[in-house]
């Protein structure tokens, strides 16, 4: 059972590798940022609250994202070949509570596969997909509040870790992640 999780900076294609993996080795892709965007979109409660915090750059606190985890995999794990979460965990109490919840579920072979691009790159991809909440300031901050929170799961999960490049066309980082996990 393959039990993945993918992490990078903003821009560096977490979400199309993820989709990639998900279909080809048949795994459940938990994509918090879409579910966010979904919830945003629809006016919900979770959206109106989410909005106003993504909009500004910073992360959606801790609780409601242990909580989505938690809910969507015993959901959605079942007929599946393992899975593949996207965008969580973001720092390292996400990371130690996910780890608890791992243990309860009996997902013991976890691996965390770290796409890598040059920040250049990073706001280059960024300024070009054109979402609204995608502006020069902005993609700055989230870069910056990602080195300060999230870079330091790189320790955290260091036994764990495949790094794979994340440049070059999508193709080629797909295989380049399928031939490492």
């Amino acid at each position: 059972m393959y039990q993945l999780i993918i992490f990078g900076p903003p821009g560096v294609g977490k979400g199309t590798q993820a989709n990639l993996l998900a279909e080809k080795l048949n795994l459940f892709h938990l994509s918090t940022g879409e579910y966010l965007r979904k919830a945003v979109e629809e006016g919900t409660e979770l959206g109106k609250q989410a909005k106003v915090i993504m909009d500004s750059g910073m992360l959606v606190p801790d609780e409601i994202m242990i909580g989505i985890v938690k809910e969507a995999l015993e959901k959605n794990i079942s007929g599946k070949e393992g899975f593949i979460l996207d965008g969580f965990p973001r720092t390292i109490p996400q990371a130690e509570v996910l780890d608890i919840l791992f243990k309860n579920f009996n997902y013991n072979n976890i691996k965390v596969i770290s796409l890598e691009a040059s920040e250049d790159e990073l706001i280059k991809r960024l300024l070009l997909r054109g979402r609204s909440d995608d502006t020069e300031a902005t993609i700055r901050k989230r870069l910056e509040v990602y080195k300060d929170n999230t870079e330091p799961l790189l320790n955290f999960y260091k036994d764990k870790i495949i790094r794979v490049n994340g440049t070059g066309k999508i193709t080629e980082v797909n295989q380049r992640v399928i031939n490492l996990i």
